[in-house]
């Protein structure tokens, strides 16, 4: 863990967000995941304070909670980039030379998969398939979709989210 990501952790949690969640879904039954993604939503990761306010306002086990997050691949419990850069490791990807462009990306923004960068600007994931085999090599930021990658394309992208704020 860099020292920016451990710094946002131990920084004091406003969970004045966390609880207004709360406040919403109190009275629904199974309410545990909605308010999960809420609070996800909210902070970018779920925060250790938040995982122990839930626990008391639903009255559940904080080792459910974590169950939970540590189960379903769509939970972060640490801080993640402003830019999500996803390198698509499927088979058509794979054949089109997918491990160069992981590379590539790990050179240029200085982390690999699920890392993050110290001015937690971004974090690289390896997926499994983006869905886009027709355009392999894929990536995607964020929302963003680019396909047909080479090393210069690869750096134009990384280029053009770098220089965003």
């Amino acid at each position: 863990m860099s020292e920016a990501v451990a710094e946002v952790q131990e920084e004091e949690i406003d969970l004045a967000g966390a609880n207004a969640i709360l406040d919403k879904y109190l009275d629904m039954h199974g309410a545990l995941m909605p308010v999960l993604q809420a609070i996800q939503e909210h902070y970018g990761f779920v925060p250790e304070p938040c995982v122990h306010l839930v626990a008391e306002r639903l009255n559940v086990y904080t080792s459910q909670i974590y169950g939970v997050l540590t189960f379903y691949a769509q939970f972060h419990l640490e801080p993640r980039g402003k830019y999500i850069v996803r390198v698509c490791m499927g088979t058509a990807c794979h054949v089109k030379g997918a491990g160069r462009i992981a590379e590539t990306i790990k050179e240029r923004i200085g982390v690999g998969h699920a890392e993050t960068t110290e001015d937690l600007k971004f974090t690289a994931e390896y997926v499994a398939c983006i869905g886009a085999c027709g355009m392999a090599p894929v990536i995607m930021v964020n929302e963003d979709t680019f396909g047909s990658l080479t090393v210069q394309k690869v750096d134009e992208v990384i280029a053009k989210y770098q220089k965003m704020d």
